[in-house]
Order: structure tokens, then sequence, then C-alpha cells
């Protein structure tokens, strides 16, 4: 069983999809693993520290060469494949429903596509998921980012020449990054608030320390979405979230969206007339700018002014962390790979449940079922 690690080609993209650490766990399961030269460097990790825990290192010919399975990052492209074997499985981000095209070459290359976004959400592939890792991480860099853009101090600060006081930190959206903004931010000493449309979070944001925002006269989601995301809202919630928040952020410093849809884009959750409401010197960062923006105006990787007020966001966020980011996206592909190893056999063999749910081509085919509609 020989495993490839590809040097990421996408713009902008530091991460990499194995390190030395799972190198090793991987060759403790018998497999054979080979690194395409650089591939970590970007993430601080050597060819020399990849040699030392086992992996083989070389051109990415060489690396793809009779290759059962490739692990990526963001899937490279399948004309760049060659070498690997004939239903070689690929394991990386696809994001299938906006590249369509990148899966339907993957089934005319005779690939296995295994998307890692469409890692169902249960308790057992919760070491697999690699959208919860890379939230994390970036609700994490969300707030470090806007402190760093925001003119003035996070916590209240008691001095003899007066007081300092506490920057206002709005969280929009409770989800693993919005819980981590939360928590960063209060550990740097903001006074925090936060909402989200599913009612369930509230206890959340209470547990942490900071306020909960919500609408009460409108229902919103009791419990979680599918897939433990949140769904589309009423036009009524729509209307009366957007009152909520209008009055909220004029007084906010800070704001940080993380609301994201799956398969759909961003939803729009911060007007240009809002943003005006805010005072000058006040920042936003929105973490969905890359799927099409919670704010209006907002430009991947740009830094954009209007009223006054700094809109930043990134296209990669986990990306600004690729030492971290690496660690966690490595082990998520050893656990789910590693969770379906059949030692006799020598290689991972997929559950229905699971293998179903990630498995986008097969047999010269798209067989997933959110793609092609099946019911």
């Amino acid at each position: 069983m020989r495993i490839a690690v590809l040097k990421e080609q996408a713009a902008g993209e530091t991460r990499v999809a194995a390190t030395p650490e799972t190198v090793k766990k991987f060759i403790g399961l018998g497999a054979d693993v080979a690194v395409e030269s650089e591939a970590g460097t970007t993430a601080s990790i050597s060819d020399a520290a990849f040699s030392e825990a086992g992996a083989s290192v070389g051109s990415r010919a060489e690396v793809l060469k009779d290759a059962d399975i490739v692990l990526g990052v963001q899937a490279p492209e399948a004309s760049s494949l060659a070498g690997a074997k004939a239903g070689a499985w690929v394991a990386a981000l696809f994001d299938p429903f906006s590249k369509r095209e990148l899966v339907d070459s993957y089934a005319k290359a005779g690939f296995e596509a295994l998307s890692m976004e469409f890692m169902p959400r249960i308790t057992r592939a919760q070491s697999m998921d690699v959208l919860s890792s890379q939230s994390n991480l970036a609700g994490y860099k969300a707030v470090i980012a806007a402190a760093d853009e925001y003119g003035r101090a996070f916590p209240m600060m008691m001095t003899a020449a007066g007081t300092v006081q506490a920057a206002r930190v709005f969280i929009m959206g409770v989800g693993v990054a919005g819980l981590q903004a939360i928590a960063t931010a209060k550990r740097l000493g903001a006074q925090v608030s936060a909402t989200d449309v599913r009612s369930a979070t509230k206890e959340q944001i209470q547990s942490l320390g900071a306020k909960p925002i919500f609408v009460e006269e409108v229902a919103g989601i009791e419990g979680e979405g599918s897939g433990g995301y949140a769904t589309e809202m009423s036009d009524e919630y729509k209307a009366a979230q957007a009152k909520l928040v209008s009055e909220h952020i004029a007084k906010q410093d800070i704001v940080i969206t993380t609301a994201l849809i799956p398969g759909r884009a961003a939803p729009r959750l911060i007007t240009d007339e809002q943003i005006a409401t805010m005072k000058p010197g006040s920042v936003i960062f929105d973490l969905a700018v890359a799927q099409g923006g919670n704010v209006e105006g907002s430009k991947p990787d740009e830094t954009v002014v209007k009223h006054g007020v700094k809109i930043i966001g990134y296209a990669n966020t986990p990306a600004h962390l690729a030492a971290d980011a690496s660690a966690l996206f490595a082990r998520n592909h050893f656990n789910f790979l590693s969770a379906f190893w059949d030692k006799e056999a020598g290689k991972p063999e997929l559950d229905e449940e699971i293998g179903n749910a990630v498995r986008l081509t097969q047999g010269g085919k798209v067989v997933n079922e959110r793609l092609t509609g099946a019911n």
C-alpha cells in the first residue's frame, strides 16, 4: 500500500496533508509513504524531517508512481496525477458543489475521489472532520487578525493616566469557528456578545462568558440544522434579525461573521447601511468572504474601508496558521484511513456509512447522492 503526499499547487495554500507524525503512524500500519519534495516547506516541515520519519522524498512523478492513495489538502487536478494506480483513492478538499467539473474529471480519469468536507458529523467521525479542525483555527485567527487591524487595546486597562475601555466584540454565527472566536476574544479581555439562528447555541455562548443576542419574537432553529450547520431562515426571521443586528453592531468595535450554508453562497448578514452605523475605526472580519461573504463589499485578501470601517477576510484563513493547520489536517487524514485499516489486507476498507458520505466518484462515475440527486 503506497501513500503519496503531494505539494499543494493552489495559490496561497501553505498547508500539507501529512506531517512526520502521521507518516510514522502510516508506516506503523505497514504502508509505504512517499512525499513530494518541498511539500511541507510552507508549513515549516523540511524534506529531512519527512525522511527521518521514514518517508521517501522525491519528485511528483516519483511520488505518484504506483500510488494507491493520494493525500492532499486541496484536491489536485486529475490530469496532474499521472502514475497513480487505476482506481487510486484521492482524499482531499474537493469543494464539490462549486467545482463539479473537477469531480467529473476524476470520474473520467478513473480515480476514487474522497471529499473530506463531506465527512458526516457523527460521533465516531469527529476525529476525521477537517472542517471542524480547520474552522477552530480560523475562528482564532479571525480574532487575532481583527485585533491587529483594530487601533486600540482589547482589555480594559486601569492606568494612572486614566482607564482604557475594553473592546466590544460581536460574533455572528456560533459554530466551531464562532465558539473559538468567542473564547479567543474573551482571553484577550474583550467584552463579547454573540448571536446565531440556532436557539440551542444560547447556552454555549453563556458558558464561554459572552452575552447572547437573540431574536425573541420570531422562532429560530431550536436544535441543530442539517449536519450541525444552520439552515436558511424565513424572511420574517431575517427581517427581525436584521433589525436586532442593526441596533447592536452600531455599538460594537469589532464584528466577526462566520455563517455558511453547505452548497450555497454565504448568507448576507451585514449590509452597507448597517456598516454605516458603526463607529469609525471599527473592524469587521468576514470569515465567509471566500464563499461570497457575509458582509456587503467584503473582498478576499483585501482591506476594504467603508464609512470609516475596515472590512477584512482571508480567502484561506487556516493557511495563515500553516503549521498547526497542517498538523490537525494530517491527523484527520490518519484518523480517517486508520479507522478502516484491514491489517490482513494491508489497506483500508471504508464502511458504508462514512464511505458513501465522502466518496464522490467510483468506477468511472459520479456516485455521491448529494451530487447525483439520487434518493
